[in-house]
């Protein structure tokens, strides 16, 4: 099984590359954390998708740790990266999104395999979900979400995908809410002025997919470049590609609750909170300190 980390992103909001950040008691990276737990549950083979700059180190980086038993690729997400035939004229700054992030492994994975984002955590407990539904499910999609009032900041608003589902926990529909924030006695988006309870699921982007993602993401990606107002900084987003691959018939998703805890660091003051967490959980047991030996 393989495990697809996302960390070409550029922490905007964060201030720097987050990815990269020493959180834990022995300096380790969130995105450790996500790899340890996978290879406790099965998963042996890693693909980290990054900046070209950060490809060597994060080569060196990791293989100094991993078990000689998991693989690891870690591959550049870069602009130049297109579908065979297609162009684009103008200039850009920023990758073209998550799902040229996944596409961008397509050489490298052909079996059923997890996506996450690097710099967040996700606990254990999603990782043994996910193995458990590919060793049942080998040509089939999920998404392990989180309980929504879980999911966010202290300081600030956060952007979450919520979840609709049917009586058998297939999923109908992810809405991205861009301003989601915890007020006195409800949870509000400030864009849209909805309301929520707290307790509805949450995608945090952790993904089940197998390969004929890659086809998917191509003919969206293609069809992404031939609209010019697209190219200056325009993305083209994971979800939507899975969104649309279900409107289509194409797969169906079941969503998997996690019941286990998520924890992220959108904004830098968030930073001090993941450390003690990490920390914590070293001291309960939950996790070897160092991380690796």
């Amino acid at each position: 099984m393989t495990l697809l980390l996302m960390a070409a992103g550029r922490g905007s909001r964060y201030g720097k590359l987050k990815q990269f950040d020493a959180l834990g008691p022995n300096d380790e990276f969130l995105m450790e954390y996500s790899i340890y737990d996978a290879i406790e549950c099965g998963f042996d083979h890693i693909v980290v998708i990054t900046q070209q700059t950060n490809v060597e180190f994060l080569t060196d980086y990791l293989t100094s740790k991993l078990p000689e038993s998991v693989q690891l690729d870690v591959v550049a997400q870069e602009m130049t990266d297109l579908p065979d035939g297609s162009s684009f004229e103008g200039e850009r700054e920023k990758p073209w999104g998550t799902a040229h992030a996944v596409w961008a492994a397509r050489n490298v994975i052909d079996n059923p395999f997890v996506v996450i984002n690097a710099d967040d955590y996700y606990g254990k407990s999603a990782y043994k979900k996910a193995a458990d539904f590919i060793h049942q499910n080998t040509a089939d999609y999920a998404l392990v979400g989180y309980t929504l009032k879980d999911t966010l900041s202290e300081h600030g608003t956060v952007s979450r995908g919520v979840c609709k589902t049917d009586d058998a926990n297939n999923l109908l529909s992810v809405n991205e809410r861009t301003k989601i924030e915890q007020q006195a006695n409800t949870i509000k988006d400030l864009d849209s002025g909805l309301e929520f309870s707290g307790d509805e699921l949450a995608s945090m982007n952790f993904w089940v997919c197998n390969p004929s993602i890659f086809e998917s993401i191509e003919d969206d990606f293609r069809a992404f470049l031939q609209d010019d107002s697209n190219i200056a900084s325009g993305e083209i987003y994971l979800p939507f590609v899975i969104q649309e691959m279900m409107e289509n018939n194409k797969i169906g998703v079941k969503v998997i609750p996690s019941k286990g805890e998520w924890f992220g660091i959108t904004y830098a003051s968030d930073k001090e909170k993941a450390m003690a967490q990490l920390k914590e959980m070293g001291v309960q047991g939950g996790y070897r300190t160092p991380l690796w030996k």
